[in-house]
């Protein structure tokens, strides 16, 4: 059975690793955090934010209704208000396809 690394996961991520990850402004994950009661960074002192493992699965799912969906803002929200937990589960649904994927094109790529 070949090594597997392990994911190390962090357990805050900063507003630079945050917007690289998704590839977008800080200023849209200021305005989401405004929008959104989901998302709750917290702050240290300075007023620089610390987003949970959790603060990222939230953002994600938001993330998807409003650019994949085409959800409007208050369609997001209304959505989220009633089917946080459905949104949860097909979001873990999207995360393992996608790292299926990944892992087969790497099996296609290395024969």
């Amino acid at each position: 059975m070949p090594y597997k690394e392990r994911e190390i996961s962090k357990m805050y991520y900063t507003m630079g690793e945050v917007s690289a990850m998704f590839d977008v402004n800080q200023s849209l994950i200021r305005f989401y955090e405004k929008e959104f009661d989901v998302l709750q960074p917290k702050k240290n002192k300075k007023g620089n934010r610390y987003f949970t493992a959790e603060d990222l699965e939230n953002f994600k799912i938001i993330f998807h209704l409003i650019r994949d969906k085409g959800y409007t803002l208050q369609g997001a929200k209304d959505y989220l208000k009633s089917n946080m937990g459905d949104a949860k589960d097909n979001q873990r649904v999207i995360d393992s396809l996608l790292n299926l994927k990944k892992f087969l094109l790497e099996v296609r790529d290395e024969l």
